[in-house]
C-alpha cells in the first residue's frame, strides 16, 4: 500500500476550494471536501488509476460535473509514495464557465 503526502500547495488549493464553494453558498462544503479526500485515498490500493499527463504524472478525476475537480500527482514506485502536487476545480464546470459557454461569439 502507497503513502499519500500531500505537497504543501495542495492546502492552498484547498483553500481556494473553500473559497469558491462560499462564493456561490455551497451548503454542503465539508461534504464536498471529504469526497475529495476519500478519492485521493484510493491512491493507496490503486495509484495508477489517474490518466497518465506530462512527466509521469497522473491525474485522478474527482466527482462531476459541478462537484468536480482534478488531483495531480506523482506515484514514485520504490519509495511506493503519491506525492499530490495539485487539486483543481474543474473550471469548465463552474456557474460563471457555463454561462460563459453559452455566450455567442462575437462573429
Amino acid at each position: 500500500m502507497a503513502r499519500i503526502e500531500l505537497a504543501p500547495e495542495v492546502f492552498d488549493d484547498f483553500d481556494r476550494f473553500f473559497d469558491h464553494l462560499a462564493q456561490f453558498e455551497a451548503e454542503d462544503a465539508p461534504e464536498r471536501m471529504g469526497e475529495i479526500v476519500q478519492a485521493v485515498q484510493v491512491l493507496a490500493h490503486s495509484p495508477l488509476i489517474g490518466r497518465p499527463v506530462k512527466g509521469g504524472q497522473r491525474e485522478l478525476v474527482i466527482g462531476q460535473g459541478s462537484h468536480g475537480c482534478v488531483a495531480l500527482y506523482l506515484f514514485v514506485p520504490d519509495l511506493d509514495l503519491v506525492a499530490v502536487l495539485a487539486a483543481r476545480i474543474n473550471s469548465a464546470y463552474t456557474p460563471a464557465a457555463r454561462r460563459s459557454a453559452r455566450r455567442p461569439r462575437p462573429g
